[in-house]
């Protein structure tokens, strides 16, 4: 006789309702079907598992026995299914990835081949948002794993350093401020500013600042990204603020100065940030330590 889950799960069913009849309509098989296999296991192991009675059934000390088994018998099959689901998932995973528009143009495009070269098997969406509609999404669960600027709070979740993002001040070449080394925003803000649009988290970011000097900046033009932003301050129409590392890629294309800006606020970090990392299943738990890895800086540079 081949023993199955079924059969342990249909005991077992009998004995929580009491009944070989409830047990059958918990089972979803006919009466007939149940009386049948139970009498195949009472022969099988030579005891009877049930006494009959009135009222329904009970267990007789045999059954006890065989009800304690069976218990541990399904509890390790679980056990087994959820072990196996992980390389289920892995023979063809999707990770889903929100990302600020930093991370987005001037990390993963390094970091990411990297990963998906060592692992075939691995899809992965990236969907680029705000830092504060990253946060929300992670808190809400629609999004499992995010990265994010140090600049907005996010209390409520785990974070791990990804990577050191600095801002600097660009300008025109031949601007009042090009030979000066470092700068606080407000030295800058005494001059027209080319900005991101308003929805962005890098110009809500530098606002916020600018008010907490009770100053207000003067924008000449609103750009959708650090490319036309950097375009524009080549041609002499303002500064702008924007991540060091996306004004180095885009000095090789354009003419302009880049300067250091002094503060805490300006020595920002990227932050890989999920509401629970332990609670991530196995290929994003790996996903994240490849993107927190002591590696990654030799990737980057």
């Amino acid at each position: 006789m081949r023993l199955d889950f079924f059969d342990l799960d249909l005991f077992l069913n009998i004995v929580e309702t009491g009944s070989l009849t409830k047990g059958a309509e918990r089972s979803a098989i006919s009466l007939q079907a149940v009386s049948e296999r139970i009498k195949k296991l009472e022969q099988h192991y030579q005891v009877s598992l049930f006494t009959r009675h009135s009222g329904g059934v009970k267990l007789t000390c045999a059954g006890q026995v065989f009800a304690d088994h069976a218990q541990v018998l399904l509890q390790q099959g679980h056990q087994l299914s959820q072990a196996m689901a992980i390389f289920g998932e892995e023979l063809n995973a999707n990770i889903s990835l929100w990302c600020n528009s930093s991370a987005q143009s001037e990390y993963l495009p390094l970091l990411l081949p990297q990963y998906l070269v060592k692992n075939s098997h691995i899809q992965i969406d990236l969907k680029e948002a705000e830092s504060n509609d990253i946060i929300t999404a992670l808190n809400n669960g629609t999004a499992k794993l995010g990265l994010i600027s140090s600049f907005f709070p996010a209390f409520e979740l785990q974070t791990l350093e990804f990577a050191d993002d600095p801002l600097v001040l660009i300008c025109p070449e031949q601007h009042d401020l090009s030979h000066i080394q470092t700068l606080t925003l407000a030295d800058c803000l005494n001059y027209p500013f080319v900005g991101l649009m308003q929805y962005h988290s890098l110009q809500q970011s530098i606002e916020t600042q600018a008010r907490l000097l009770n100053c207000e900046i003067e924008y000449r033009l609103r750009l959708p990204n650090f490319a036309a932003v950097a375009q524009v301050v080549a041609n002499s129409v303002g500064n702008a603020s924007m991540p060091e590392r996306a004004a180095r890629r885009l000095e090789e294309l354009y003419a302009f100065r880049q300067i250091k800006l002094d503060g805490d606020w300006a020595n920002r970090k990227l932050l890989l940030a999920a509401k629970n990392f332990d609670e991530l299943n196995t290929t994003y738990r790996h996903f994240s330590q490849f993107l927190v890895s002591a590696d990654l800086q030799k990737i980057l540079d």
